[in-house]
């Protein structure tokens, strides 16, 4: 059994699995265990694990992911790379559904996660101006465009929101008139708990709707979005198949130093 990995995915709303020939282990974490059991295998020469966030029957949602617990499992592991896709809302009308977005920004609209490991015994600032991992970044928007994804964007700044109920109309615009890009319900506190363990971290968002304030119409739905992501979950594994190849497999990224020169109050796994 292969029980160390290099990198780390987090499967998102539609996308529940992505290793075919692959190891199942079951983790226990200082936060409980992680979203479902943790597959374990290879996509060419890395070593991959896998997690499907909300997990395999979609029983978390977003505000009751234990992602602490998934993290903290997969850095106990070895990894030290992370891609997360994800479903996103477009808050710009030349982003239409079927685009990628790679966000280089994040704005915290949730309330109440747990979002620290360090909440006991002292305090762990960590710099988060940049939050997500440049290499990683330039990996997946360069993999994306090199197979065909149509519609690709660098850059943008990804609005989490705090779920489970999807933005009010007045709300939508709103983040568009901060000129956000894109809004989403997971990206956060993931992305920095990822900064907390020095683990790169890098978002994929696969646009599958236009959010409520950017054209007229009902709003989207959960069925919308989850059939949308059905239909694209194909070219999204591939996706991330070969952007786990594109990874570097030497850390030049300032990611791996997050914690340097910071006291921890416990040892990491």
């Amino acid at each position: 059994m292969v029980t160390r990995a290099d990198i780390g995915v987090l499967g998102g709303s539609g996308f529940y699995s992505l290793l075919d020939d692959a190891e199942e282990i079951e983790l226990s974490t200082p936060y409980g265990p992680p979203s479902d059991v943790v597959t374990i295998g290879r996509i060419g020469s890395r070593s991959v694990a896998f997690i499907p966030r909300h997990g395999r029957d979609h029983r978390f949602p977003p505000h009751r992911i234990p992602y602490r617990a998934n993290l903290w499992a997969l850095r106990s592991l070895g990894v030290t790379q992370v891609l997360a896709p994800s479903a996103v809302g477009s808050l710009k009308a030349e982003y239409g559904p079927g685009a990628i977005v790679v966000p280089d920004q994040i704005v915290d609209r949730t309330s109440g996660r747990p979002q620290t490991y360090y909440d006991v015994s002292g305090a762990v600032h960590v710099s988060f101006a940049d939050p997500y991992c440049p290499s990683g970044r330039a990996a997946a928007v360069a993999t994306a465009r090199s197979t065909g994804w149509g519609d690709v964007v660098d850059g943008g700044t990804l609005v989490v929101i705090e779920g489970p109920r999807f933005s009010s109309r007045a709300e939508s615009q709103w983040f568009a008139a901060n000129g956000w890009s894109i809004v989403g319900m997971t990206g956060y506190p993931e992305s920095v708990l990822a900064r907390e363990l020095a683990l790169c971290y890098t978002s994929l968002s696969l646009v599958t709707d236009h959010d409520a304030g950017v054209e007229a119409g009902q709003g989207v739905t959960h069925d919308e979005v989850l059939e949308f992501f059905a239909r694209n979950v194909t070219r999204m594994r591939t996706l991330i198949a070969e952007t786990v190849q594109a990874l570097p497999t030497d850390r030049t990224c300032s990611c791996g130093s997050a914690l340097d020169g910071i006291k921890l109050p416990f040892e990491l796994p």
